[in-house]
């Protein structure tokens, strides 16, 4: 279990990661079941957060080989 957590809404999360547009990451999310998307998001009431290392996993699991 983290010590931790670093959560982002999606406006922050796209400052953060300029190669991903707030649009961008709202379609990641709308397709989360598909792409394993959802386990990057927290949501809270109405309140949707982006935990931050759990999609830098989701980045790197994505890595192209080589």
């Amino acid at each position: 279990m983290p010590t931790s957590l670093e959560a982002l809404t999606f406006r922050q999360a796209a400052e953060r990661y300029p190669a991903f547009s707030e649009a961008a990451l709202r379609w990641l999310r709308f397709n989360g079941t598909q792409n394993g998307f959802d386990a990057c998001v927290i949501k809270i009431g109405r309140r949707v957060l982006l935990d931050t290392e759990a999609f830098e996993r989701w980045l790197l699991s994505h890595k192209a080989e080589a």
